[in-house]
């Protein structure tokens, strides 16, 4: 009987014990990586490290300079920062330990306690946490009944898991143990502590942010960076999800069963359009005369210029909505990324020139004969498209540079109100696991490119990685310039989404480079309960997704 196995690894065949961890294999490579390994990939699956290998294979490491390994190490460090928040302030005085959303490269957090948390605590936690990774304890995953799993969550006041489970259709569940902790993740762990050091607390506001390194600097903790615009937003956010009683996933699974679906989305589509009404109102009482707006990928931001301009009708002025897209350069003077593609998110694919020169002449009352880009040729087009406006006209200019004031160099700053809007998910699965905006955003993508672009998942899975580097350079440093920041993203989105993504992401082929993160997506949207979108009103944002949108987006 065979004692070993033969072993790939960047080309490399190495003969190993069968049964050997992967963890251990991991420590002779490690030197080789920049950021930490946390993960592997068995013949193109991932694996936990704490697996063993017992057949012939073919085992890439996966690390904190990508994107699941930063996924797996965040969770990680999630894990053991609640541990630790229990050990400090003690199980029985603390009601529950929240992960919000995103901020500054972090998460922000807030414990239910007697009192806020202060600078020494959070001081105390830091050293508790510091002292778990210095003992580099083992972080041991079991597979538990369902039935066990809820006792376990009902006994450590985990009540939203229990409504989560509700709704899972299993028979087992894989729980995760640090110590005398145990709790639920839906996904990877790194298999001890040891490794959890790059982290660093801020307090802030009513809580704190637990912050981390980036993919770009795996070994550096980023700076602390307040972004008090954004966290206003995502905090008015967080509170709807509680007023409405659906902060969770399992809660909004409640409500769906419950037969209170068409109640939600005509409550969430009213808090949108009051806030659409308010930045309106901002607008005419400023007298602002350039409406500029930007945001990341499938963040609604046609169908908001759409409504806006509907809101800003009611005031008695005319608004003229502007792509920027139709001020792109011709194709072959399009500038090229570092890998020599052509970088359609640049700054420099506008002519700028031009753009200024017109949207000046049309500020000033002159008649300007406006372009059109042909997307096909490459190249802008002059048809018999002119454009004059009114005094009491405005521009409602749309495009990822919106903020970037290099965009609009030539233009009055006191006539400019820029606008910064984004899917700002405010659902958690629960409350230590959570909803990612960018998984948000993707699903809305993938749902659009397929319905109206004919483009398979598979496309925009592959595409998204560069989409996001665009963002991060053109869009995420200007958005607390923003006067106003608007939240697309709807409470009930995700579940109607689901009827629509679902089947794209099962059509991804097993062994492609797209299918972990289809297998991941398809996870994740097991937990909704899916629901058909009739009731969304025409003029929502997910209808420039789902299609029949009133203002035929498309």
């Amino acid at each position: 009987m065979d004692t070993t196995i033969k072993v790939t690894i960047n080309g490399e065949v190495k003969t190993i014990k069968k049964g050997t961890p992967i963890t251990e294999i991991a420590k002779d490579y490690q030197e080789n990586y920049e950021g930490i390994i946390v993960l592997a990939l068995v013949n193109k699956q991932l694996k936990e490290l704490f697996k063993t290998l017992k057949k012939d294979c073919e085992l890439e490491f996966i690390t904190t300079a990508d994107q699941d390994g930063m996924r797996t190490y965040k969770r990680s460090v999630s894990f053991l920062l609640i541990k630790s928040v229990f050990d400090v302030l003690g199980r029985d005085q603390v009601e529950k330990v929240v992960l919000h959303f995103s901020l500054s490269k972090g998460f922000y957090c807030e414990v239910e306690y007697e009192r806020d948390l202060t600078q020494e605590d959070l001081d105390k936690v830091k050293g508790r946490m510091l002292e778990l990774v210095k003992m580099d304890l083992p972080i041991q995953k079991r597979t538990a009944k369902l039935e066990e799993a809820l006792e376990l969550f009902e006994k450590n006041k985990m009540y939203d898991k229990v409504k989560l489970f509700k709704y899972r259709r299993t028979s087992n569940v894989n729980l995760y143990k640090l110590d005398d902790m145990e709790d639920y993740y839906y996904a990877y762990m790194v298999p001890s502590t040891g490794c959890l050091d790059k982290f660093d607390l801020h307090q802030y506001d009513k809580g704190f942010v637990l912050q981390f390194p980036t993919i770009e600097e795996p070994n550096t903790v980023a700076p602390f960076n307040p972004q008090n615009k954004l966290f206003k937003v995502l905090k008015e956010t967080t509170d709807w999800g509680k007023r409405l009683n659906v902060d969770t996933v399992g809660a909004l699974n409640d409500r769906i069963s419950e037969g209170g679906m068409n109640e939600l989305i005509l409550i969430s589509e009213a808090l949108q359009e009051k806030r659409i009404a308010e930045i309106a109102d901002d607008i005419i009482k400023q007298g602002k005369k350039i409406v500029l707006i930007a945001g990341p990928s499938s963040s609604g931001k046609t169908t908001f210029s759409h409504r806006l301009s509907v809101q800003l009708r009611v005031h008695g002025v005319k608004p003229h909505p502007i792509a920027v897209d139709n001020y792109f350069v011709n194709r072959d003077q399009t500038p090229r990324d570092e890998n020599g593609e052509i970088d359609f998110e640049s700054l420099y694919s506008i002519d700028l020139e031009t753009f200024n020169k017109d949207m000046k002449a049309l500020i000033e009352g002159k008649e300007v004969h406006m372009p059109k880009y042909n997307f096909q040729a490459g190249k802008r087009e002059y048809k018999n498209n002119y454009l004059q406006i009114g005094e009491e006209d405005i521009l409602i200019i749309e495009g990822i540079h919106g903020l970037n004031e290099k965009l609009t160099y030539s233009l009055p700053k006191e006539s400019k109100f820029k606008i910064y809007i984004s899917a700002l998910t405010q659902l958690n699965v629960d409350e230590h696991n959570r909803v990612s905006t960018t998984d948000g955003r993707l699903i809305r993508r993938m749902v659009r490119d397929n319905q109206y672009r004919g483009m398979p998942a598979k496309d925009t899975l592959a595409m998204w990685a560069s989409v996001r580097r665009g963002e991060e350079k053109n869009i995420f440093p200007f958005q607390e310039e923003a006067d106003v920041m608007f939240n697309s993203a709807l409470i009930y989105e995700l579940a109607i989404l689901k009827q629509y993504a679902e089947p794209l992401l099962f059509g991804i082929e097993k062994g492609t480079k797209e299918y972990i993160e289809a297998k991941r997506l398809i996870k994740f949207l097991d937990y909704f309960i899916g629901v058909s979108g009739e009731a969304v009103p025409m003029n929502s944002i997910i209808r420039e997704f789902i299609g029949g949108s009133s203002f035929n987006t498309h």
